[in-house]
């Protein structure tokens, strides 16, 4: 079985966008697949007014974890092949973008704030998409070295653009 089962497991969950996020990748083939991989890509983030105060003290951060939701994914699955493997993948085991909640996170490089719009680069994110959430990004909380990595780590991390595969049509 390769979809989502339509019945759930508990009461349906009400999210709010943010703002939403302003790059130069529309299509999802040729965007990169994570940050590492976006050699520098620059796009802006804008913050819906009324969150402009939760912005302060936000530009000491390096990065910043960009919590979004793929509005473009396609339906969910629960088997899917990455961008970087020939093999089929349980969903969660990747970070597909057709998810039963297609959420995406996303550590970019935060180059500065102009009023409510962020700059970023190693953006990986498509134009037009909304903003959950922003977290700081901590290499003391978010880093664990020599952790194992699954599959990836036997990928040759040749892949680094994604193709429309998991875009609703």
């Amino acid at each position: 079985m390769n979809s989502i089962p339509s019945t759930g497991g508990g009461p349906e969950l009400a999210v709010r966008p943010i703002g939403v996020v302003h790059s130069g990748f529309s299509d999802s083939a040729g965007t990169p697949i994570q940050p590492r991989v976006a050699h520098g890509a620059e796009g802006t983030v804008e913050i819906f007014e009324q969150y402009h105060e939760a912005l302060q003290d936000l530009e000491g951060f390096d990065r910043i974890w960009l919590v979004c939701w793929f509005h473009r994914a396609a339906a969910p699955r629960l088997l899917v092949t990455p961008y970087m493997d020939k093999t089929q993948r349980g969903l969660f085991s990747t970070r597909a973008p057709s998810r039963p909640n297609p959420i995406g996170i996303s550590p970019v490089r935060l180059l500065g704030i102009e009023g409510n719009t962020l700059r970023v680069a190693d953006i990986d994110i498509l134009d037009g998409t909304p903003l959950l959430d922003i977290k700081p990004y901590s290499p003391f909380f978010d880093c664990f070295d020599g952790s194992r990595s699954g599959w990836i780590d036997e990928t040759d991390r040749q892949r680094v653009n994604a193709d429309d595969r998991f875009e609703a049509p």
